[in-house]
């Protein structure tokens, strides 16, 4: 494979925070002790002119959108722009997710302009914002190319049918190693456990991509978690812990310990994988036998929009599946939308043919999305696996 844009290098680290939910880290601590005094200067009165879309016509005006760093291909707004006339306020300033709802939540509470018609929070939290009211649902005609999702995106727990929530981007949790250290292949779980690995294994530190694969293993479901099922998983993580099996619990830091060595199976994401290959074939990813996760990010409508139809424009441009190729083949990620192969091949035979990037079906089938989960559940499950990992 070649060598990848150092853009992208960068773009794997911001992806840490992204990993982390409501109630189970420092920077939701810190979103939570934001006063509403330094929330609501963040927000104008709705209503601004001269962004808003002719009703009844075609898509116009200004469409503002907020979306997180690197996320999106070179002329891919231009050529938008071009095709609508729309004009596009791009802002690469959504850094993380709780620091975005601590900024938004006030402003939102009284219905004032956020300045963005498009925003891209992971799952979790287009669905926390869903649930207070605060975004739109789509019109029924709005998005013709919705049509192209993956059917498991369209019909996914969280939305099914997609009314108001429209996947960007999606990537796999499984297991990262270094086929020259272990000596063997790693397809299962347990494998984790082989003493022949003791301290030289990771785990990642976020409950739902540290935990989910581990209930899987044991016969339990992330999208229809329990309590029991969820204890029964960071008991196991508990033992394996206190026996010295697990070197430490990381965010995307794991990287540096296998690329060093120090680690030689490691819970990771496909998207760092693809770009530790680049250094390093030994090294390869796997969904285990038992299953994965996955995350995803969301395309969602604030209800403050001032251009809804230009928004719906524009997600419909994305899942036009030749310009989706464009963004997946500068993200790396894993695409939302159904048969892309084509599409990708046009572009480089390389993005088709690679597995973490454009997987087979039989590894799809192997991917389990957590339910939405409600603010007590995340709690209760964030304290239990920090109980063990420290944090």
């Amino acid at each position: 494979m070649s060598q990848l844009d150092p853009r992208l290098a960068r773009f794997a680290a911001n992806r840490t925070s992204r990993r982390r939910f409501l109630g189970g880290g420092a920077a939701a601590a810190a979103a939570l002790a934001l006063g509403p005094s330094v929330l609501a200067a963040c927000g104008s009165e709705s209503g601004t002119s001269g962004t808003t879309s002719a009703e009844g016509g075609p898509a116009s005006g200004t469409l503002r959108i907020s979306s997180w760093p690197l996320y999106m291909a070179d002329g891919f707004i231009a050529s938008f722009q071009q095709a609508s006339g729309i004009t596009v306020d791009y802002k690469e300033d959504y850094n993380d997710n709780e620091e975005w709802f601590a900024k938004v939540k006030e402003p939102l509470s009284r219905k004032q302009d956020i300045g963005a018609d498009l925003v891209v929070p992971t799952s979790f939290m287009a669905t926390q914002v869903h649930n207070l009211g605060w975004v739109n649902e789509f019109s029924a005609d709005g998005i013709p190319n919705k049509k192209n999702l993956r059917k498991d995106m369209l019909e996914a727990q969280m939305d099914p049918g997609r009314k108001w929530s429209a996947p960007y981007m999606t990537g796999m949790v499984g297991l990262a190693y270094n086929r020259a250290a272990t000596g063997r292949d790693i397809t299962r779980i347990d494998d984790l456990w082989d003493p022949a690995f003791k301290g030289r294994v990771s785990l990642l530190s976020d409950f739902q991509d540290g935990v989910g694969m581990v209930m899987q293993s044991q016969g339990g479901d992330p999208a229809a978690p329990t309590t029991e099922s969820v204890q029964r998983a960071v008991d196991l993580i508990r033992e394996q812990n206190d026996r010295g099996q697990i070197r430490r619990f990381t965010g995307n830091d794991y990287a540096d310990d296998l690329a060093a060595g120090n680690v030689v199976v490691a819970q990771a994401y496909s998207g760092d994988v693809v770009q530790l290959q680049a250094d390093n074939p030994d090294l390869q990813f796997v969904v285990p036998d038992s299953g994965g996760t996955d995350f995803l990010d969301t395309m969602v409508v604030p209800y403050t929009t001032q251009n809804q139809k230009a928004a719906e424009a524009y997600i419909d441009y994305v899942y036009d599946r030749a310009n989706y190729a464009k963004l997946v083949a500068f993200t790396q990620f894993v695409p939302v939308l159904a048969d892309m192969t084509d599409e990708l091949n046009k572009i480089d035979p390389n993005l088709a043919s690679n597995a973490l990037i454009n997987p087979p079906q039989e590894t799809l089938d192997r991917i389990k999305a957590w339910a939405p989960l409600q603010d007590e559940q995340k709690q209760e499950y964030a304290t239990m696996y920090a109980a063990v990992t420290g944090g």
